[in-house]
């Protein structure tokens, strides 16, 4: 990347507010969705099973279960549609991507709460 480029994108990033969270928080992403003229907020909660890329082209996958169904959806982190970013409760896991969960369901796709240190 051009360092032009580069410091364009930085100035990008550091524009938006976002939270710290990390892989197997429970989040609520308030999403915006725009039905003809009018627009409004809805929110998907779940857990952040996976992040990846950086700075404008940084992505993470939230993933929650809808009628027995596994739902997952991708939002780019910068996005304009992406309104509000809430961590619910920190996770304690030990690996990057939580693609395992995929293949569990109930009691065994629990994630241990990271409890705050003193």
């Amino acid at each position: 990347m051009t360092g032009f480029a580069h410091e364009l994108e930085r100035k990008e990033v550091t524009k938006t507010e976002i939270p710290v969270f990390h892989v197997g928080d429970s989040l609520d992403v308030h999403v915006r969705i725009k039905e003809g003229e009018k627009e409004r907020i809805q929110i998907f909660s779940g857990v952040c099973i996976a992040r990846k890329g950086g700075g404008l082209r940084e992505t993470f996958t939230v993933r929650r279960i809808v009628e027995g169904e596994g739902v997952e959806r991708i939002f780019p982190l910068h996005s304009p549609n992406v309104a509000q970013i809430g961590v619910k409760r920190a996770g304690k896991v030990r690996r990057a991507k939580l693609y395992y969960l995929r293949g569990r369901e109930g009691k065994a796709a629990r994630i241990k709460e990271k409890l705050a240190t003193r």
